[in-house]
């Protein structure tokens, strides 16, 4: 039984270069804001914010694999990448009904996780064939 490296151990967006982990971040970013900025409405009529709770739970998890991925510049990377896209959403008459919460929650859940301890963000590569 061959044990792998630590490397190998890890997602495969972890074990790409720089550049490669900066595209994925951006493209979470974005991805993670658009879908959040349609979502956040769900509820909204009945005065249950289930799509508020689930766009700021989709926005956090993107924001943890992207600080967990590349630290601190990966998870600025995804603040400005997502805050653009569900901002510029916000100003066309695309969407035009954003909610402030949602606008400057996206902000808010961002620059948290910013804060909390670098341990919370690390993957343990630990082999489950352990002798």
């Amino acid at each position: 039984m061959t044990v792998k490296s630590t490397t190998e151990l890890r997602p495969w967006s972890y074990r790409q270069n720089a550049l490669v982990k900066s595209l994925i971040t951006i493209a979470a970013g974005v991805a993670s804001a658009f879908v959040g900025t349609f979502a956040h409405r769900m509820g909204a009529e009945l005065n249950i914010p289930y799509g508020l709770v689930l766009a700021f739970l989709l926005i956090g998890l993107s924001t943890w694999c992207a600080r967990s991925r590349m630290g601190a510049v990966g998870l600025a990377l995804h603040l400005i990448a997502s805050s653009l896209t569900a901002w510029g959403m916000a100003l066309t008459t695309t969407s035009q009904h954003a909610g402030y919460i949602w606008l400057y929650g996206l902000i808010l859940v961002q620059v948290v996780l910013l804060i909390l301890p670098a341990r919370w963000f690390v993957i343990p590569t630990h082999s489950e064939s352990r002798a």
